[in-house]
């Protein structure tokens, strides 16, 4: 009888949390859009919504690189270059861009969260294949799905302008795509997850089984880019499923660090909230991205009294240059950042936090027994 599994599962956080934090967070955000009807939320996103996914996950999971990095002393003494450098960069770079004009400013960052998502997508299945020891091949076959899964809808997007739903702001996305770029996209899209799916097939065939984390991963974020883009009919679900696949798994990779890194010792007073638990960690990230949604409501969008009232003061072009990057600041980092601080194969002892490798075990020993080279979403 053909193995359905395979032998070495290689399960980055283990079998609970990583079917609860991939497959469950699709499979949530799919709960929650067809429920739309009957909770309200059909159109645009209501309130309750937007508090909960783009505050409670999107701009929270932005926060919890916090724990990675700044909450760190030893972290920032040991590369305080980048640690300075990053933010200054990102906030000249967003100032420069705002005063060619705010389009241009939108339209950069939003290509700049897009090519984050992708990444973090390809990071998460890649670190699937080197913890399993996939072969060459099946490495790339798992790559091109989930760039085929993550691209085709988004091509497609780029040549059906205008949807119902925007990155960040209304036309941040280039327009003036011919559609037929879009059908071949979705068509070469099919063609490549076909591939895939056929070799997953042939495994099982073989005897050899697969890893079910890593192609039910590669499930949801079919399911979350093509349901999210493609089907999504309206602003609330383009919300709901573009935010859950991206920000629930990042709470458990910082969360997990976070408790490894403060086992050492010398996290700081900040090991309080890491003491308090999971609930301390989210209530803690939520209150800074309530805090943060809530400035730029005053500041820049006064679209929410309800929320934070409307007593905002109108701010001038030229102050807003300086004011809209500094309030994306905290993003703009967060994307900066995962470039460089997740690169295990330069320091080892992310693996041992992880819990993915044991404490004294050397790098060397490391780097053979589970061939990491970067962590979800960061350039190799």
């Amino acid at each position: 009888m053909p193995r359905l599994l395979s032998p070495a599962q290689a399960w980055l956080f283990g079998p609970g949390v990583d079917l609860t934090v991939f497959a469950g967070s699709a499979l949530l955000s799919v709960a929650f859009v067809l429920a739309a009807p009957w909770l309200g939320a059909a159109g645009d996103t209501p309130a309750w919504a937007w508090l909960l996914f783009v505050v409670g996950v999107d701009v929270a999971h932005v926060w919890s690189t916090l724990f990675r990095t700044y909450l760190d002393g030893e972290e920032v003494s040991r590369r305080p270059g980048l640690y300075v450098g990053a933010p200054l960069a990102a906030y000249t770079a967003g100032v420069f861009a705002y005063m060619v004009s705010p389009a241009a400013f939108w339209s950069l960052f939003a290509y700049v969260a897009l090519f984050h998502f992708i990444r973090q997508q390809y990071g998460w299945v890649a670190l699937y294949d080197r913890k399993a020891r996939a072969s060459a091949f099946e490495r790339r076959l798992d790559a091109a799905a989930v760039y085929a899964a993550t691209l085709g809808p988004v091509v497609w997007w780029h040549a059906n302008l205008p949807r119902a739903f925007w990155w960040f702001v209304e036309n941040d996305f280039l327009s003036g795509l011919p559609r037929w770029v879009g059908t071949a996209a979705l068509g070469a899209h099919a063609a490549v997850l076909t591939l895939w799916a056929g070799f997953q097939a042939l495994r099982i065939a073989r005897g050899e089984g697969v890893q079910a984390g890593k192609v039910l991963l590669v499930a949801a974020t079919w399911v979350a880019w093509f349901g999210g883009i493609v089907l999504a009919r309206d602003d609330f679900a383009f919300t709901v499923m573009n935010v859950m696949l991206h920000g629930v798994p990042y709470f458990a990779l910082l969360f997990r660090y976070a408790r490894g890194r403060h086992a050492e010792g010398g996290f700081g007073e900040w090991g309080v909230l890491l003491r308090a638990g999971l609930p301390g960690f989210l209530l803690f990230l939520a209150g800074l991205a309530l805090l943060e949604e809530g400035l730029w409501d005053v500041l820049v969008w006064h679209d929410r009294p309800v929320l934070f009232g409307d007593m905002g003061p109108v701010l001038e072009s030229d102050v807003l240059a300086l004011v809209v990057p500094l309030l994306a600041l905290p993003q703009a980092t967060h994307y900066v950042l995962d470039a460089f601080v997740w690169k295990a194969g330069r320091e080892p002892a992310l693996l041992v936090r992880l819990g993915w490798a044991r404490a004294g075990q050397g790098p060397s020993n490391v780097s053979q027994a589970h061939k990491v080279v970067a962590i979800p979403g960061r350039g190799e």
